[in-house]
């Protein structure tokens, strides 16, 4: 028997608007919000424990640390990855620098607070 990842917890100055940039980036619905303002979000009809992890957005004011030591990677569904960048963009993602060549196949991006995560090239089906 082996464990699998469920959820994943994300700091946030603002867990209310970064579940509204997530759930619009990845199609997650809202599943559920805790007494200490953290929102629970994942994917529409499964939630957590489905097949997908859920993404919980913690409200913290701790300051963020430099660079995270793990960041997401999100792979298009239904478009090619140039039309998945420009959604993300108009999403209020935004270009990061972390020391990339150029020659990436893939964009690194950052959250309307920061949190680094990439656009892979490669296209995956939905779930």
């Amino acid at each position: 028997m082996a464990c699998r990842i469920s959820e994943l917890v994300l700091d946030a100055a603002d867990a209310e608007g970064l579940a509204v940039f997530w759930s619009e980036v990845l199609g997650y619905v809202e599943v559920g919000r805790e007494d200490d303002g953290s929102i629970e979000i994942g994917p529409p009809r499964t939630g957590f424990g489905g097949p997908q992890p859920t993404l919980v957005l913690s409200p913290s004011t701790d300051p963020r640390p430099r660079r995270l030591r793990l960041h997401l990677d999100v792979s298009p569904t239904d478009r090619d990855q140039d039309a998945e960048l420009e959604r993300l963009l108009a999403l209020g993602a935004r270009p990061a620098e972390i020391g990339q060549s150029g020659e990436e196949s893939w964009h690194v991006l950052a959250d309307p607070e920061g949190n680094e995560f990439c656009l892979l090239r490669r296209r995956v089906r939905p779930v």
